[in-house]
């Protein structure tokens, strides 16, 4: 039925004309039920791609494709797999949250603030789709500028410290990354991402090129040890801007990994494994105790995020050790599917988590855990909300937090006991920052006057929070339409990454 629309490029160009249209209507009454319209139905695009979307097959979908620039042939071309289509949905539901979430609190600029995310919005999707190589690029690089705006413009007052330190930490990945295209259209002439897939390469081209795919997507992750950037940029964005951040541009790391690293050097990840299995078990177990440590409710949430994808790039690493340790491909299924529903889920939960937080800002303008206590006695719907949330990003079972932690967890036995129980921490560690982050903001005696003057959630907030907390419950509840449309993907990545190029 929808297969035959350009749905990709209305997609990508939708929002962005729309971000465009957003500025030069100007700062008036108009600006966010136009900004809300575009973002609802840039989602409703995204619904299209799941309803036609065919599960059966690993194949690329509503594939369009158009010259560019003839003379390197470089393509205008996108489709979408079981990887990228859930990350796209994704992408568009964020951005009606982040409209809906700044309706009241942004007043200045307010059209631009808007367009930014809309902009941001239609670049993200089109990271997510681009078959060419250089279109990836591209839009890799660009979507940084909008949430560079973001937070430069509308942060804190140390927002220039970290749009600095976001900059280059991000420019330093990119630098390897247009590298390893770079050679890769040397060695095949194509600069298409399938192509790239198919190419011969010896085992010290592997190396080279993997390790600069994994320094390129590790500060995206981020991954310890280039994740100091993360916590500085959520603290000084606004909640937008912290939403966003969370809930796709990490993932883009993730999805880089899944798109390039693997399939492409599959013998150079093989070989390196033990690299991205250590960094990721550190990312779980050192950045928990991190956490534990902090004042501040963003700088948490945001170590939590670190510790939290962790388990992506466990799930999607530790499938090699499943494959020399199993007959069967069963274990690495379940891991490179948990990597991904984690993905999906974090940037639900992280959302929410930001969302919560902005919340409480909005009315006592802090982030100090300090500043905080008995809100639930002022906030009893807000409570019951950021109560789930938190509970949610400890892994409660029931929740979509615990499902991608459980899939990679119960992969990991057929990998490495000690991968297992190492990743298993998390299940306690989440549970103590975010059990003492409850403690001291939510729970006892109403601390002090300004938390007694603290009014509950508007019908805004209420319906805000409310659209992700039945997301989160439904994926905990019953993952298997997700699970379901990444499958064939899946099985695809794994015996691509199962066959030696050497």
């Amino acid at each position: 039925m929808f297969t035959n629309l350009p749905l990709l490029s209305l997609l990508i160009w939708f929002p962005i004309l729309g971000g465009i249209a957003v500025i030069l209507n100007g700062d008036n009454a108009r600006t966010r039920p136009l900004s809300l319209l575009i973002s609802v139905i840039t989602l409703l695009l995204s619904i299209c791609l799941y309803i036609g979307f065919d599960n059966t097959t690993h194949q690329m979908q509503f594939a369009e494709q158009a010259s560019w620039i003839a003379t390197f042939n470089i393509n205008y071309a996108l489709g979408i797999d079981g990887f990228s289509m859930p990350l796209i949905i994704l992408t568009a539901f964020s951005t009606v949250i982040v409209v809906i979430a700044g309706w009241e609190v942004i007043q200045h600029r307010a059209n631009q603030y808007m367009a930014a995310f809309l902009i941001m919005s239609g670049l993200m999707i089109a990271v997510f789709a681009a078959l060419d190589a250089i279109l990836f690029y591209v839009f890799f690089e660009a979507m940084l500028i909008p949430l560079f705006l973001v937070i430069g413009i509308w942060g804190g007052p140390n927002r220039v410290y970290a749009t600095i330190k976001f900059f280059l930490y991000t420019l330093f990945g990119s630098v390897f990354l247009l590298l390893a295209l770079l050679y890769l259209h040397h060695v095949s002439g194509s600069f298409s991402i399938l192509d790239f897939h198919e190419v011969s390469l010896s085992m010290q081209e592997q190396i080279y090129l993997f390790l600069a795919f994994l320094i390129a997507f590790a500060v995206k992750v981020p991954m310890w040890p280039v994740h100091t950037w993360l916590p500085d940029a959520h603290v000084e964005a606004p909640t937008g801007g912290s939403v966003i951040l969370a809930a796709i541009t990490l993932k883009i790391g993730g999805y880089g990994l899944i798109r390039f690293a693997l399939p492409i050097t599959p013998d150079a990840s093989m070989a390196l494994d033990w690299l991205v299995i250590g960094l990721s078990l550190t990312a779980v177990v050192y950045i928990g105790f991190v956490a534990l440590a902090q004042s501040d409710l963003k700088k948490l949430i945001a170590y939590s995020s670190i510790a939290h994808m962790g388990f992506v790039t466990l799930g999607l690493f530790i499938v090699f050790r499943i494959f020399a340790n199993s007959s069967t491909g069963s274990g690495a299924v379940l891991a490179v599917e948990g990597a991904m529903v984690q993905m999906i889920s974090h940037g639900f939960i992280a959302a929410a988590m930001f969302l919560s937080v902005g919340v409480l800002y909005d009315r006592m303008h802090t982030r100090e855990i300090s500043a905080y206590g008995g809100v639930i006695n002022k906030m009893p719907i807000f409570g019951g909300f950021a109560v789930f949330f938190a509970m949610a990003n400890a892994g409660l079972p029931g929740t979509s937090g615990f499902v991608g932690e459980f899939m990679v967890i119960l992969a990991s036995f057929q990998a490495n006991f000690w991968y297992a129980f190492l990743a298993a921490t998390t299940l306690i560690l989440g549970a103590a920052y975010t059990l003492w982050m409850l403690k001291r903001v939510m729970f006892g005696e109403v601390a002090n006057d300004n938390v007694a003057q603290l009014t509950d959630i508007n019908r805004r907030e209420f319906w805000m929070l409310a659209s992700l907390a039945i997301i989160v419950l439904l994926i905990g509840l019953w993952p298997a339409p997700l699970t379901a449309v990444m499958h064939a993907s899946v099985e695809h990545l794994l015996t691509q990454i199962s066959q030696s190029k050497l």
